[in-house]
């Protein structure tokens, strides 16, 4: 008898392993298999963009907060500002989401002013400017 019971625990507790390995899978796959999806955009356009860095860092913005240029912000000409965009660069295909936190910028040709980190991230630093697409993600609710 002493046996036997020996031989079911013996069993029970090799198949233990192969029983998780046969469930684990099935349960993480739901959990894995869908990312989330990028919000869908409200607007979609393209225009130009430039970059401002150090020599604004640390400056006051027309929001009234202080400009960052490790955060990832952007000027626009007339978004409300907390609007949440998405830039793509055209040529990288490299995204960034921003928030419109300025004005600017101030020439006729550019659509935005990108913060030094986003146009890093986007490749336009050594160029100065680059055509982005730009997707509005978000609106702040009005007051």
């Amino acid at each position: 008898m002493h046996m036997r019971k020996t031989l079911s625990i013996s069993s029970a507790a090799l198949s233990w392993p192969l029983v998780v390995l046969l469930i684990t899978p099935g349960l993480q796959a739901p959990l894995a298999a869908h990312p989330s999806t990028p919000p869908k955009a409200i607007q979609a356009w393209s225009g130009m963009a430039s970059w401002y860095g150090h020599k604004f860092d640390g400056r006051k913005t027309a929001s009234g907060q202080i400009y960052d240029m490790f955060a990832a912000t952007a000027a626009h000409p007339w978004l409300p500002f907390g609007s949440l965009l998405r830039l793509t660069n055209m040529k990288t295909g490299h995204s960034q989401l921003v928030r419109i936190n300025d004005r600017g910028p101030y020439s006729n040709d550019r659509e935005l002013d990108v913060s030094f980190v986003v146009a890093s991230r986007l490749g336009m630093i050594n160029r100065g400017v680059a055509r982005l697409r730009i997707e509005l993600l978000e609106e702040p609710p009005l007051p």
